[in-house]
């Protein structure tokens, strides 16, 4: 349900396109999310999920990048991140009581997307974690013409002597009680508020990574720091369980950084090999947010993600 009283929209940290607007929803369980809007655009409009960690005002770049191209705009704060709900007596700490529970968050999204009636077709962009919440989405009909993802979660990627051990002990700490503690080698702090660019996993592009700095000084109460062992094991819980569905029959493009840190490439490249028609396309100098790289790579990540909506709403073949 949406709310009508307006949420917070931090214009002047977005740097949007104008007309941008933000307002509160509520899932079928009861959880207050944010939801962003940069409505200007008459050939559809891209329902952008983020990443874990992010929020609203990050995408305002993307949002303009969108809107110059002819599209409106959509994204939102997940349960347990940006302005939304969060469910730990630490807000710093990530957290889900079930994986499944974001796709309540993606029926309020809908809901209040069909309620703004904004302009058809939609299309899905999702990054990170949002790329493992829209594969779940659209595996379950979300009703997009096409869908896009950079730097999916599809698999985690953990040290290799880790990932064997990973979800046992994962579960063996849920079964203990200590499921609301940080996953080890994580912290309190959210990443980028307190990683040097020099070494950084997400971006080669110091200008965007200062931007994305400032953002958190300026409102740190959208920060999130490391995830907790129970949002690890509900996380490898629904990886394996998607790994074992078929793509869906949508046209799909993925961009990937070649420098790839966070996320398994290895299952992307899985994925996308499986995906009948889908498309990938690896950045070798990219990092693991393509969106927020430099202007060049950039530049080509929305014109590829432009190209596969208009192909889409025509009824094209995707280009391979």
């Amino acid at each position: 349900m949406t709310d009508p009283a307006a949420a917070p929209l931090r214009d002047d940290l977005a740097l949007g396109p104008p007309g941008g607007f933000a307002r509160w929803l509520h899932t079928a369980d009861g959880v207050r999310l944010r939801l962003g809007v940069w409505p200007e655009g008459a050939r559809g409009t891209v329902l952008l999920f983020p990443g874990r960690t992010e929020y609203v005002e990050k995408y305002g770049p993307a949002a303009a990048d969108l809107a110059a191209r002819g599209y409106a705009c959509v994204t939102l704060d997940w349960r347990g991140q940006g302005l939304a709900d969060r469910p730990l007596p630490d807000r710093r700490i990530g957290h889900v009581a079930e994986f499944a529970d974001y796709q309540h968050d993606v029926a309020a999204l809908v809901a209040a997307v069909t309620g703004l009636d904004l302009p058809r077709p939609w299309y899905l962009l999702a990054h990170s974690m949002g790329g493992a919440i829209g594969l779940r989405a659209v595996t379950d009909g979300l009703p997009v013409a096409a869908c896009a993802f950079t730097g999916p979660m599809w698999g985690i990627l953990l040290p290799p002597l880790a990932r064997p051990l990973a979800p046992a002990i994962a579960r063996m700490a849920c079964a203990m009680g200590l499921g609301h503690r940080l996953v080890p080698t994580t912290g309190p702090q959210n990443y980028v508020a307190t990683a040097a660019f020099a070494g950084n996993v997400l971006t080669t592009h110091a200008p965007t990574y200062a931007w994305m700095q400032a953002q958190l000084m300026a409102a740190p109460e959208l920060a999130l720091g490391g995830p907790s062992l129970h949002w690890l094991d509900q996380a490898l819980r629904e990886l394996g369980d998607l790994a074992r569905r078929p793509a869906p029959a949508l046209p799909c493009l993925t961009l990937m950084g070649g420098r790839e840190r966070v996320v398994d490439p290895a299952a992307i490249r899985a994925r996308m090999a499986a995906w009948p028609g889908g498309r990938l396309i690896v950045e070798p100098e990219a990092e693991h947010e393509i969106l927020m790289e430099a202007p060049d790579l950039r530049h080509r990540a929305f014109d590829a993600l432009v190209q596969l909506f208009d192909r889409a709403a025509t009824g094209a073949t995707p280009v391979s």
